[in-house]
């Protein structure tokens, strides 16, 4: 991505942005699931409700 943080103008800076995403190299699929890295819930106990 182009560093355009001395460009002041917010249009001029989208434009530039968005030249620089179409420019560069299309990301390769991904290997894992989106969620794989987050934190898995155990699940409650089985059996007799405790209430």
């Amino acid at each position: 991505m182009a560093n355009t943080t001395a460009i002041t103008d917010k249009i001029e800076r989208k434009k530039i942005k968005r030249a620089a995403r179409k420019k560069a190299a299309p990301k390769a699929p991904r290997t894992g699931a989106r969620g794989a890295n987050k934190a898995k819930l155990k699940k409650a106990a089985r059996g007799q409700s405790k209430r």
